[in-house]
């Protein structure tokens, strides 16, 4: 049986969690898989039983059942024939979501590492305005983005809290340019034993 190496990425909205996954993509070559787009797919995807469920958390900017998200996310993992390097973006958002993970997939996975981008609140949402007026995701505006932020301060960080405590967490400044953060994420990926 394959076993996944795993590697989560965490922060707030518009922290660059996309922008980094496309820079160690293309540097070292995982496999990205952001829990959110993936929820957006099946949330279009025709005949989803899952679509209205997905939308209605969402618009509400609340955490899908994990059940639903570690399936999607398993299923992604097994269509990557070959590959068994993984950075999982936005994921696991609260202890619901870590006890889920950890329910489905810790017999097929390893956790390496938590990249985790701080940025400030302010940078976050305006990040995120200045995405949503050419993105085209229905979550970029402000109602939401608050929803959002508050989701991530109450339920997010005491995950962040968790893997800093058992040593897999590598916390960031994402304030910086793209490529300046992308030299802090690679020297954490260095670090990373095989």
């Amino acid at each position: 049986m394959t076993m996944y190496n795993v590697m989560f990425v965490l922060g707030g909205p518009g922290a660059g969690k996309g922008t980094q996954c496309e820079k160690i993509v293309k540097e070292y070559g995982y496999v990205h898989l952001s829990a959110g787009d993936l929820l957006r797919q099946e949330r279009n995807r025709q005949g989803s039983q899952f679509g209205e469920e997905i939308q209605s958390h969402i618009k509400n900017g609340t955490i899908v059942p994990v059940e639903i998200t570690c399936s999607l996310l398993r299923r992604a993992m097994e269509k990557s024939e070959g590959k068994d390097t993984f950075l999982i973006d936005g994921f696991p958002r609260n202890q619901d979501n870590l006890e889920g993970w950890k329910k489905a997939m810790d017999e097929i996975s390893v956790v390496k590492m938590v990249l985790f981008f701080n940025c400030s609140e302010e940078v976050c949402v305006q990040r995120c305005l200045s995405r949503g007026q050419t993105s085209g995701r229905a979550d970029d505006n402000m109602d939401s983005l608050k929803k959002r932020i508050h989701t991530y301060s109450n339920s997010t960080m005491p995950i962040i809290e968790y893997y800093r405590k058992l040593d897999l967490l590598k916390e960031i400044s994402g304030e910086k340019s793209a490529d300046e953060v992308f030299e802090e994420v690679k020297k954490a990926i260095s670090t990373i034993s095989s």
